[in-house]
């Protein structure tokens, strides 16, 4: 994983901006978290993809990009596609935010964010080959997106809300809406 710290780090206004921690999901895609600026224990979250030998550049993942994701693998198996978004929704009824050093130091191992939950997301693996992402880099992703917005909003429901409607199968302008924050 050190050897990834560089490949993670970016510059803001001339400044090396390091991560917090690094999550290597697979041979392609590797997350970093970041301190972030809304609130004290505010994360950012960055990833990047392999595409080859070449490292994409660092990029924040969007609801959106998430959302789209979600709609290829619930064209392919809506059945599956909607019990693993029945265990994300159990996820986020389990997440907190983080209110302090010693919690955001224990929320950022590996071994709370993915390895948890790696048995119990096993039987969507196969909704994988569908899509640009893995199951696990959705459930890792999903996971840090959760902790960052109860983290900055106790009583945030937002992420919660895209899973409901993605699980309902809405019109694609619903989903869009709630995706790019533009729903009621």
């Amino acid at each position: 994983m050190s050897e990834l710290l560089p490949v993670m780090e970016f510059k803001r206004k001339g400044e090396i901006i390091a991560p917090l921690a690094v999550f290597p999901v697979n041979s392609h895609f590797v997350i970093g978290v970041y301190q972030g600026s809304i609130t004290e224990y505010d994360i950012l979250i960055k990833y990047r993809q392999k595409n080859g030998e070449k490292w994409s550049r660092i990029r924040t993942p969007k609801h959106i990009h998430w959302a789209v994701d979600i709609m290829i693998k619930m064209h392919f198996d809506p059945k599956t596609t909607k019990s693993f978004l029945d265990f994300l929704l159990g996820i986020w009824d389990k997440t907190k935010g983080i209110k302090t050093d010693s919690e955001r130091r224990e929320v950022l191992r590996i071994e709370n964010l993915s390895e948890s939950n790696k048995d119990n997301s096993s039987p969507y693996n196969k909704l994988g080959g569908r899509g640009e992402y893995s199951i696990s880099f959705l459930v890792l992703l999903a996971r840090l997106l959760m902790i960052q917005e109860k983290t900055n909003l106790e009583r945030a429901y937002m992420f919660k809300g895209l899973l409901e409607e993605l699980k309902k199968n809405r019109d694609i302008f619903s989903i869009i809406s709630k995706a790019t924050h533009n729903g009621k």
